[in-house]
């Protein structure tokens, strides 16, 4: 979902030709057409060695949430020397920053695998009110996989807003138009609009990293 209110719902699907017949087994993709060369390369954590992934998404976003299985699946087959990670952006609903320190907190207890998916579907699938810090506190203190307690020092901690607002500054590096997108090596970036599905988006990605690899 972006700022333009763009629609993925049938992209989110795959509904959308991968390629062109003359194409099919070798796709080419453009930049400026499939994907955006940043003109100032947005900064990096991983590791020197490692080709870093980002995934900007949203707990709002219902195509982040459509896209989480595939995606989770596409990330435990990348090769070791790609650094994958996540990054929850500051649009998408009216408690976007509560939402970033939601992840951020979880990230923090080691608890974000386990309670990605759980969390797209109480808000998406079970329609539960999880918005603002009291009703995420409240939510999480019924989660029996988490401290209730460790997560509300942790969701009010001055290290976790430094780390929403540091969320921020790279989705601004990263110039994101909409959610789910992807991140590459800090120089390259990719979302459903760009590249005609998610799907797509995750064979260009495997393309960047290729490039990446070249230096």
């Amino acid at each position: 979902m972006n700022r333009r209110e763009f629609s993925l719902a049938a992209t989110s699907l795959g509904l959308l030709p991968l390629a062109s017949p003359s194409h099919a087994q070798a796709p080419l993709f453009a930049a400026g057409k499939d994907f955006i060369k940043l003109g100032k390369p947005a900064p990096v954590d991983s590791a020197a060695g490692k080709i870093e992934v980002v995934e900007f998404f949203s707990y709002n976003c219902p195509h982040c949430a459509a896209f989480e299985p595939q995606l989770e699946a596409w990330a435990k087959k990348l090769p070791p020397q790609v650094a994958f990670r996540r990054v929850p952006v500051a649009f998408v609903g009216n408690d976007v920053e509560s939402k970033q320190r939601l992840f951020y907190a979880l990230e923090a207890m080691g608890k974000v695998d386990e309670m990605q998916i759980k969390i797209f579907d109480a808000i998406h699938k079970q329609r539960q009110p999880v918005v603002g810090d009291d009703a995420i506190v409240a939510w999480v203190g019924k989660q029996p996989e988490l401290d209730a307690k460790k997560f509300a020092e942790t969701f009010k901690s001055f290290s976790v807003a430094g780390k929403a607002k540091r969320a921020t500054q790279l989705q601004n590096d990263y110039q994101v138009g909409g959610v789910p997108a992807l991140g590459v090596a800090g120089r390259w970036y990719v979302d459903g609009e760009l590249a005609g599905s998610m799907d797509r988006a995750l064979q260009i990605t495997d393309y960047l990293i290729g490039e990446a690899r070249k230096g």
